[in-house]
């Protein structure tokens, strides 16, 4: 008998949970060149992966992330709303007893059926009583029950490590675009002083009847243009800024950053993107989508259950008594117990219908998950391949950059020796300046790319 409770107890109707296929992980990268074997890296940065750029004051706003900021305050407390769930749904596995003494003081009516005019028809009535019920889970109702919000907390666990990554990464990215503002600012503000030179310049040639009056205009306008830049680029620093405040949990109000510009030969460290078969057990949304695939798998043995018997054990225990003088003795004693069970007959297909929308959440969770893998591969090779053109397009823009600087000289001397307008100097600065700020716009975009890989590899290189 026991033997036989035991086996029924084991009972589950969910199905075994296999993870879902997915196209099997290529040996290395297609945009990563040609592969080279692993060599040791035990000089390669461990822990937060952000340590790698070297920077002090960014390590000193990442540490204020997982402290501060309320995005990431919000999702822990997701989180914990997820782990209590689960603690709430094993609560079932328990029986549960309530005990509560009750004092009742009543009156029987003469036309009752159940009057008897032997007995006083006012009586008071001692009752002390603990109850116990009990659900046998015989089908696993209760146990995928719990298996699936285990799951879906796990679940939980993996989204607030994804919403962490992303705000590392967004900080990072927003860092080094800020000192990327920084450099374009500096190089501006020179550049509107050279300007302002060359008009003041173009102005004594004018009063001395050297220039025409179109070449003071023309002067005139192209500083103006620089000054529009300049403040356009104050603007987006500080709407830079105000991002990186509210990031780490300060207000943009009293938060600021002194100006520090990226050096104009900087370039980003070299990221180790490990083999791709490791890259599904480093993302964090790719074990957050596989979490729900198995939280719905439970969920189909819960719906399946549901065509069977519920059964349940109840019982209680007590005294009862009509005085208190005799209320807790041998003689008011008091017990039930019993088994019950209930069985729905008739439920117009709802039975039915919720073990279909269980099967059809499976099969989306599954779905989302095989798309989240292939996300988290095209990330990968998305940046792989940015960083190689962006470091091609640096180059080029480098020698650009150089090439206009040549221009600029030649023009000038031209100019003033008479040679050409002030038209040809106001388009080789032109060209210089857009050149410059090119390269630093290339240069950052570099940078961001890089973070963006760190992000898409999972973060940071610690065996987990």
């Amino acid at each position: 008998m026991l033997w036989s409770a035991a086996l029924l107890s084991a009972c589950s109707f969910a199905p075994r949970y296999h993870k879902p296929s997915v196209a099997p992980a290529p040996p290395v990268y297609q945009e990563s060149g040609e592969w080279q074997t692993a060599q040791p890296a035990d000089a390669v940065a461990r822990g937060p992966w952000w340590r790698l750029f070297q920077d002090p004051q960014l390590d000193t706003l990442e540490g204020s992330i997982s402290v501060a900021n309320q995005d990431l305050k919000a999702a822990l407390a997701r989180l914990e709303q997820a782990r209590a769930q689960t603690r709430i749904v094993r609560a079932a596995e328990f029986p549960t007893i309530t005990a509560g003494p009750t004092v009742t003081r009543s009156r029987t009516s003469r036309n009752a059926p159940n009057y008897d005019p032997n007995l006083p028809s006012v009586h008071n009535d001692w009752l002390a009583e603990g109850d116990l019920s009990y659900e046998i889970d015989l089908w696993g109702r209760i146990r995928n029950g719990v298996r699936a919000a285990r799951a879906g907390a796990q679940a939980s666990a993996a989204d607030a490590a994804t919403l962490e990554l992303a705000l590392h990464a967004e900080l990072a990215s927003d860092y080094f675009q800020l000192r990327s503002l920084d450099a374009q600012q500096a190089l501006l503000d020179h550049t509107i002083e050279a300007y302002t030179r060359a008009l003041d310049l173009t102005q004594h040639l004018y009063d001395g009847g050297a220039a025409p009056i179109s070449d003071l205009q023309q002067a005139q306008a192209q500083l103006e243009g620089a000054k529009t830049q300049q403040a356009d680029t104050r603007l987006r620093r500080a709407q830079m800024q105000h991002g990186i405040a509210v990031l780490v949990g300060e207000s943009p109000s009293s938060f600021q950053m002194d100006a520090q510009p990226l050096a104009a030969d900087a370039a980003p460290p070299e990221v180790d993107t490990g083999l791709p078969s490791t890259l599904l057990q480093r993302r964090p949304d790719v074990a957050a989508a596989e979490r729900r695939v198995a939280q719905a798998n439970y969920g189909i043995g819960v719906a399946r259950a549901a065509y069977f018997p519920v059964f349940s054990l109840s019982a209680a225990a007590g005294f009862e008594s009509l005085q208190s003088a005799n209320w807790i003795t041998a003689p008011s004693r008091l017990w039930s117990i019993g088994p019950g069970a209930v069985l729905t007959v008739f439920d117009g297909g709802l039975h039915r219908a919720q073990t279909a929308q269980a099967q059809a959440v499976y099969d989306e969770q599954a779905a989302d998950y095989r798309g989240v893998v292939l996300s988290a591969f095209q990330d990968v090779e998305d940046n792989l391949a940015a960083l190689r053109e962006l470091q091609s397009e640096s180059r080029s823009e480098a020698a650009a950059v150089t090439a206009t600087q040549g221009v600029l000289e030649q023009a000038n001397y031209r100019y003033q020796g008479g040679l050409v307008t002030y038209l040809e100097v106001v388009t080789a600065e032109t060209a210089a300046l857009q050149a410059q700020l090119s390269a630093a716009d290339i240069q950052q975009r570099r940078w961001s790319a890089s973070i963006a890989l760190i992000k898409a590899l999972g973060g940071g290189w610690e065996r987990h």
